[in-house]
């Protein structure tokens, strides 16, 4: 790891540190930089989940009050993101390099697209949380929550919103216990991930620990930046990001297949 390369990760794990505490999406920047900056695909994915995974413990510990006055037998929802967090993980560790390689792009475009849809699934999901109950409504939510600890195990980004997608579908209502319960859920389905990625030593340390304290950083010093800017702003700016990031992840997939 030269300077060049410590610092561009240095500075997009700062950016993703600072979007995420007002919107989310940061995975956008972090990943594919950890890409071009040459680590191969699975194993920037795996340091990248537990570089950010310090972020997320801050921010459920932030939520700390609205998930004492929740309620209690949501928690329920720990389990299928503890199970989908490791399958999704260990799906991780037996892909291809070279397979994975070809569905990065893929992955950060279906990412983007999430995100650019996370306010008009929030506003769907609002007039119709009443309406979505019925007798097998917990069961399935169970499973949907399944699958996106699955996905989030294997990729991680986007994972916020689908979350607040299923508790929309539970009748959730009040947004601060929905952030809380979310940031609990992704503490669990990264937290099981990035454990495993430990364990089978697929994380590259120095960028991890580096791009660690630049992400708490971001977080910390980027939110009153980011808050200044406004909302619909950063937004703004991830979606380009992303889509810049899937097009930069195709070039790239391109070049080296005529190496």
């Amino acid at each position: 790891m030269d300077l060049a390369h410590a610092s561009a990760a240095a500075v997009a794990a700062f950016l993703a540190g600072a979007i995420n505490s007002i919107a989310g999406g940061g995975t956008l920047i972090s990943f594919p930089t950890l890409v071009w900056i040459g680590l191969p695909s699975v194993i920037a994915n795996a340091t990248n989940t537990v570089a950010t995974w310090p972020g997320s413990v801050g921010g459920a510990w932030g939520f700390r009050r609205e998930l004492r006055a929740g309620e209690s037998h949501f928690l329920i929802l720990i389990a299928p993101s503890l199970a989908g967090g490791i399958i999704g993980a260990l799906l991780l560790r037996w892909t291809p390099p070279t397979i994975f390689d070809k569905l990065a792009p893929a992955l950060v475009l279906f990412a983007t697209l999430l995100f650019m849809a996370q306010k008009p699934l929030q506003r769907l999901l609002k007039t119709r949380s009443g309406r979505l109950r019925s007798r097998n409504w917990l069961a399935g939510a169970l499973l949907f929550q399944f699958l996106v600890a699955l996905y989030g195990g294997y990729f991680g980004a986007g994972i916020g919103i689908l979350i607040l997608a299923a508790l929309g579908i539970l009748g959730f209502k009040d947004i601060l216990k929905m952030n809380g319960l979310k940031n609990l859920l992704v503490v669990c389905i990264n937290g099981v991930a990035a454990f495993y990625f430990m364990w089978a030593r697929m994380v590259d340390w120095p960028y991890a620990i580096l791009m660690a304290a630049a992400a708490i950083s971001g977080g910390y010093a980027g939110s009153g930046l980011a808050r200044r800017a406004g909302a619909k702003a950063v937004r703004r700016v991830v979606i380009t990001i992303g889509f810049a990031m899937t097009a930069s992840l195709l070039i790239k997939l391109a070049w080296t297949s005529r190496a």
